[in-house]
């Protein structure tokens, strides 16, 4: 016999047999009242029950189990089975009583069932890392971390991470990590690190700038700031070529910004600045936030990416308080209409997933605050009025 038609019979008597078992309901005994002789009557499908038995002259009659009962297989009972399962304290009801399936009760999130309890999952310790996340039936399984990685913060999810290889990354080890925290590093030569590592605008300066933006930009808005801010003027020429390059929004944000560049040797202009900047360096620069979590903070961050290769050079060149703040200013670039603090808003929005340390979100949260904080609206105020002392003394001088 051909092996194609032998294969293809072999599979058909399969595929019969089985539909057959599907189809015809399987049998019990019962005597018959009448005669006493022994039956063999068809069983009642699941979400039904035995109501009449069968006789030598009809068919076994089923009928459907009552609310609050179930028959989950073939059965030849005289009534379902009740729904006894009860859901306790701390546990939600997975599957609905039906007349098919008993009801199902699980604990709810991050707890587990132990002789009838929902007990909480246990958060493996700093230098302990999660090998098996807990469910609701099991515990968390913790472990020591391995030589080379390391945990720093107490979770029933996080797993040990593995400590930065500050060779890779061309920098030095100036701290060597343990089970407990990562290896810190840190640029070969600091004062040439420390000169390359130039960050465009910084956090404080962007916020400062953008509360300088007026809700309603009038037509000769840029010329009145000019006019008003003190130190070097910026030329009326970069104040076109500003007007022609950006958006209403982003106009003032340049001007500011090259308004800076000209009066970078102004200690008295930027010392409110300086102020507001040693706060953010006070959140910013003590995170030990390590260069595999800056990649994940960069690529939560909405808008164009900062590339794998730029934020490798920014961690070389920059020292590890100013990374961050380097990477952010990198990012503004590419993104000349975002706002930087409300991309930070945004990527730490997402950062929930990869088990940040409490102290790096900690810390980024409060200096989203400090920057929209009534701080920042003081020090526009200040600069506000060196701008209309300006403007008053230009009046004077052209009534002169």
């Amino acid at each position: 016999m051909d092996m194609f038609l032998y294969c293809t019979l072999v599979l058909l008597g399969i595929y019969v047999k089985w539909t057959v078992q599907e189809t015809i309901p399987p049998k019990y005994f019962h005597y018959d009242p009448t005669s006493s002789r022994p039956l063999m009557c068809d069983q009642c499908p699941p979400g039904t029950y035995v109501k009449e038995h069968c006789t030598a002259l009809s068919k076994t009659e089923c009928a459907p189990c009552p609310d609050e009962s179930y028959a989950d297989d073939w059965n030849s009972n005289d009534e379902c089975q009740y729904c006894n399962t009860v859901c306790k304290e701390l546990q939600y009801e997975k599957v609905e009583c039906s007349s098919r399936e008993n009801r199902v009760c699980e604990c709810i999130e991050g707890r587990y069932l132990e002789l009838e309890f929902c007990l909480k999952h246990t958060a493996c310790p700093p230098g302990f890392g999660v090998i098996q996340q807990g469910t609701p039936e099991r515990d968390t399984i913790c472990e020591r971390c391995p030589e080379g990685y390391f945990s720093n913060e107490t979770s029933p999810k996080a797993v040990c991470q593995k400590h930065t290889n500050c060779s890779a990354l061309d920098l030095k080890m100036v701290r060597k990590g343990d089970v407990t925290r990562d290896n810190v590093c840190q640029g070969e030569k600091s004062g040439k690190v420390d000169q390359q590592c130039e960050i465009d605008v910084t956090l404080c300066e962007e916020a400062f700038f953008r509360f300088a933006v007026p809700t309603k930009l009038k037509s000769n808005w840029l010329d009145i700031l000019r006019d008003g801010l003190p130190g070097v003027k910026v030329s009326e020429d970069a104040i076109e070529k500003i007007k022609e390059k950006h958006s209403s929004q982003e106009q003032t944000y340049q001007l500011l910004k090259l308004w800076k560049q000209q009066n970078k040797d102004s200690k008295n202009i930027y010392r409110g600045i300086d102020l507001c900047e040693n706060t953010v360096l006070k959140h910013l620069g003590h995170l030990n936030i390590t260069s595999e979590q800056l990649h994940i903070l960069m690529g939560n961050l909405p808008g164009k990416k900062v590339g794998r290769e730029e934020i490798e050079h920014a961690l070389r060149m920059c020292k590890s308080t100013d990374q961050i703040l380097k990477l952010l200013s990198l990012w503004r670039t590419k993104n000349r209409d975002q706002d930087t603090i409300k991309g930070l808003t945004y990527g730490l929005k997402h950062l929930k997933t990869y088990h940040f340390p409490k102290t790096t979100t900690q810390g980024l949260r409060k200096v989203i605050k400090f920057l929209h904080s009534l701080t920042m609206y003081k020090l526009y105020q200040k600069l506000y009025n060196e701008m209309l002392g300006n403007q008053m003394h230009l009046v004077k001088v052209r009534r002169g």
